[in-house]
């Protein structure tokens, strides 16, 4: 007499047929798993990931406030807004920018280097869904930055950071937290070592971070100047998220939200392409 089951009790035990994916829509548990890996990556060693970039901003701000012009105003929509509340906030959002670049950059391009990427290809994981980790952690390690350079400079004497559009502010910071990480994830999926997100870094983040009007309005500029400003997404970034502590921006803040928005989704489909693609990353 056969030992077997019945027929229905085998179909029963059986989860799923051969070849049918058996997670059919998001896989919260790998994409939670990525992401808690991304931000201990960088949390391991926090002095050197938040810390550091949080007393560099700082210091930015201590030098120009303190050696050059902190007793000065800067003309910002018709109005005078002393140095030191008006460089701040392009402060704390160029340290989020960076150092969700930094992050988002290094991801891929180490698994890449050190031989571990399948690491990231083989789990059950969609594209989405490691795109999404990656820019996760990416933007996670910016508000870290973001919050502690708020706090030192809330406490330092004669600077306002205090919110006056709390929308503004998580809306320009975030987008551009996100527009950085997707950026890096960009410049890990092209570069084969090092020196290329450095080239990346030295040549396209630097000079457009610097170019965006932190330290100057760019209403004071020529016209030639100002419409190359003007054609900076970083200028956007930085003053929609400065409008939210002042109130004044150098350009339209709603115009700003939309490009920087339109920015972000552009290169959320060019990662996703290239990440679904596997370019330079499966051969």
């Amino acid at each position: 007499m056969s030992s077997q089951p019945p027929i229905g009790e085998i179909h029963s035990a059986v989860r799923a047929a051969p070849g049918e994916p058996v997670i059919r829509n998001i896989n919260w548990g790998g994409l939670k798993t990525l992401y808690i890996k991304e931000v201990r990556r960088f949390f391991k060693v926090q002095l050197q990931t938040i810390w550091a970039p949080s007393v560099t901003t700082l210091l930015y701000l201590i030098i120009f406030t303190t050696a050059l012009g902190g007793r000065h105003a800067v003309p910002v929509a018709g109005a005078q807004v002393p140095f030191a509340d008006f460089i701040a906030p392009g402060l704390i959002v160029m340290g989020m920018m960076n150092n969700a670049f930094a992050n988002a950059s290094f991801s891929l391009l180490v698994g890449k280097i050190q031989g571990t990427i399948v690491d990231y290809l083989m789990p059950p994981l969609s594209t989405a869904e490691l795109l999404a980790a990656l820019v996760g952690g990416a933007v996670t390690r910016a508000v870290l930055v973001g919050v502690t350079v708020w706090a030192a400079m809330a406490i330092w004497p004669g600077v306002h950071v205090t919110p006056h559009a709390f929308f503004a502010v998580l809306w320009f910071g975030l987008l551009g937290s996100v527009f950085l990480a997707l950026l890096g994830v960009l410049t890990s999926i092209w570069a084969e070592k090092f020196d290329h997100a450095a080239a990346v870094t030295n040549f396209v983040v630097v000079p457009l971070s610097l170019l965006s009007g932190t330290f100057y309005s760019v209403d004071g500029l020529a016209p030639a100047f100002r419409a190359i400003s003007h054609a900076n997404p970083f200028f956007y970034v930085i003053s929609g998220f400065r409008y939210g502590f002042l109130g004044l921006a150098d350009s339209p803040v709603t115009l700003g939200g939309i490009i920087v928005l339109a920015i972000d989704a552009a290169m959320a489909v060019l990662c996703y392409a290239l990440l679904r693609k596997g370019w330079k990353l499966k051969n």
